[in-house]
């Protein structure tokens, strides 16, 4: 149980936090560090502002920065804005980059060009795309990224008419990611045969220690094609609704631009702070939907996290050059 659910991990993170802020939580006490740290874990907060090697090092890091990023920039989705025939933006990769990097400054940019690459097709990596299309295609390639690397080494054999039994799964979890050659489609129309393919996929997932999806739902999702190319593959995966429910960091597409929890946390954050009161003027007969709109003032959250805050007031004390260019 403690290694399939990488405790190890944490305590290791969480001893180097303490004693990286011991000044700090000697005011409060080691047991309120403990608490307010694991209680992060499990919120899924604890990848804030952390460096990539611990927001990638596992599953549930990934999932909770996949549903971070998510929660955060999910009204890039739903408002309108510089495309007014549109109801929503349309961002390039570099732009998708810079809002991973506000909650990872040292996100590569190799895994956002990667799944631009799922969206655009290999298309020119500078094309617009929607939120919901960049996210599910990022949440494939972050989230299954070793699993990834092994499946376009196999499709490349299966092209070359070699076995892909011999195929290399990746053992190094440092975060560095190979560069990843788009496969050579000498076919780009028929690609590989799909059964041959989900066999070799079958005989991966089954000795791979990385995260994979679901067999059975790779195997549901191919039985309909006959041949397919890797980049159609990979199209499959991100569109599919089982395995997002199987990986469980996202909602399901219809549902993307919903929150209201995050909405309400929001609105309470915004009467709090501007003083709002809920029971305003109202219409005679005392329907409020008459009432004028108002553009709630952007706030960031007052509280952080026990074990950040030191290292986040070393890194604003110490280049001021970094601090201005993030609130830019």
């Amino acid at each position: 149980f403690a290694a399939q659910r990488h405790v190890l991990t944490y305590m290791e993170d969480a001893v180097s936090q303490l004693l990286e802020n011991r000044e700090d939580i000697s005011q409060y006490g080691i047991a309120r560090f403990f608490t307010e740290y694991f209680n992060s874990v499990r919120q899924g907060t604890h990848i804030l502002f952390r460096e990539f090697s611990f927001v990638q090092a596992t599953p549930h890091n990934r999932a909770s920065f996949l549903r971070t990023f998510w929660r955060c920039f999910r009204t890039v989705g739903k408002n309108g804005g510089k495309y007014s025939s549109i109801c929503c933006y349309l961002l390039t990769a570099q732009e998708y980059h810079c809002l991973l990097q506000l909650l990872c400054p040292d996100f590569p940019m190799e895994l956002t060009q990667k799944a631009a690459r799922i969206v655009l097709m290999d298309d020119a990596m500078d094309c617009l795309m929607s939120f919901s299309d960049f996210l599910f295609a990022f949440q494939i390639q972050f989230y299954y990224s070793e699993f990834l690397e092994s499946v376009a080494a196999i499709y490349q054999d299966l092209l070359a008419g070699k076995n892909p039994n011999t195929v290399i799964v990746p053992t190094s979890s440092s975060g560095q990611h190979r560069q990843r050659q788009p496969p050579n489609d000498c076919s780009p129309l028929d690609g590989v045969e799909a059964s041959l393919f989900y066999q070799c996929l079958e005989s991966l997932c089954d000795r791979s220690k990385y995260s994979c999806p679901p067999s059975a739902l790779v195997k549901e999702m191919l039985s309909s094609a006959q041949r397919l190319t890797f980049y159609g593959f990979l199209m499959a995966l991100a569109k599919d609704q089982g395995i997002n429910r199987a990986l469980g960091a996202l909602p399901d597409k219809g549902d993307l631009f919903l929150d209201p929890a995050m909405d309400q946390e929001l609105e309470k954050l915004v009467a709090q702070v501007s003083g709002l009161s809920v029971s305003g003027p109202t219409s005679a007969s005392g329907d409020t939907a008459n009432l004028p709109v108002r553009n709630s003032p952007r706030i960031n959250s007052p509280w952080k996290p026990l074990h950040h805050r030191r290292k986040m007031d070393a890194e604003s004390e110490g280049s001021n050059e970094e601090t201005d260019s993030s609130e830019n």
